[in-house]
């Protein structure tokens, strides 16, 4: 994931300051780990987060008034980007989120699926009758259920008509109230965090809303972990801030494509920065 970003000068400093912060080693973990150890929730979080900061501060001349916004972990990346976190709190707040949404993982067997087509309001429905979160409203025709490991076993099994369903490769229920202890001890590191308000518009995956305290918008990053991500509203308000174009941060691609599909005609420019080599796409975006 980082060895090309790492032959851009100052990464490596940055990267030893927030392991140092984080109590991980970025580095060897971003270049040398395996896919096994990199895709442990504990590590893969503050992976995700410090690789989208690297990117964004290779970013030049980023318009005052650019939007942000992150879907699930990546909002707490959209925090430092807007200034509500500085990167070290945002990659130290991660890791401890990841460590401890593994640890609720492991408490009980639950699962997440992501379901395909459909009307929305009839797929959270059959969810809910099934026992089930409709965890990620993704838009696009995506939803992500989210529960007991045999309830998405049953809809995989037998899906709602006009749908299809798929086994995601996760460690639990993400967004859910079985992440409830994970929830309690991230507001417990929180509590030694000293937001700033945010320097730009900054959204929301809770509503779509544009936040303008710091204080509400931490909150939010904790209460997030147990409550579901409404992306589909999110860009809706990204539609409302009449954004043309838009730029994801690695590791991209996801978002680029539900945004393509969602605000088809709206957007009209979008970049999936995967590499340096994408950063002046970007920047002429911006």
């Amino acid at each position: 994931m980082f060895t090309p970003w790492l032959e851009l000068g100052g990464t490596r400093e940055k990267l030893r300051r927030w392991s140092d912060r984080a109590g991980l080693d970025l580095v060897h973990l971003g270049t040398e780990a395996d896919a096994e150890t990199i895709q442990d929730t504990a590590i893969a979080q503050p992976l995700i987060v410090a690789l989208s900061l690297l990117a964004f501060e290779e970013l030049h001349n980023v318009p005052a008034d650019a939007p942000v916004a992150g879907h699930s972990v990546g909002e707490l990346a959209a925090a430092a980007i807007a200034g509500v976190l500085s990167a070290e709190d945002a990659v130290a707040l991660a890791a401890v989120r990841g460590a401890e949404m593994a640890k609720a993982c492991a408490a009980e067997p639950t699962s997440m699926a992501a379901v395909m087509l459909g009307e929305p309001e009839q797929v959270v429905t059959w969810l809910e009758d099934n026992g089930l979160t409709a965890a990620n409203r993704n838009g696009a025709g995506q939803i992500v259920a989210s529960g007991a490991a045999a309830a998405i076993e049953h809809i995989i099994a037998e899906p709602l008509a006009g749908t299809k369903v798929r086994a995601l490769k996760v460690a639990g229920a993400f967004h859910t109230p079985y992440m409830a202890a994970a929830e309690d001890a991230l507001r417990a590191h929180a509590a030694s965090i000293t937001p700033n308000d945010p320097t730009r518009p900054l959204l929301s995956n809770a509503d779509g809303a544009v936040v303008t305290s710091g204080a509400e918008y931490l909150e939010r990053l904790v209460e997030q972990v147990t409550r579901p991500v409404r992306w589909d509203l999110t860009m809706d308000g990204l539609m409302g801030l009449s954004v043309t174009g838009t730029v994801e941060l690695p590791p991209a691609g996801t978002l680029t494509g539900l945004v393509k599909r969602q605000l088809k005609g709206t957007v009209t420019t979008t970049v999936a920065c995967k590499t340096p080599a994408d950063l002046p796409a970007a920047e002429e975006v911006l």
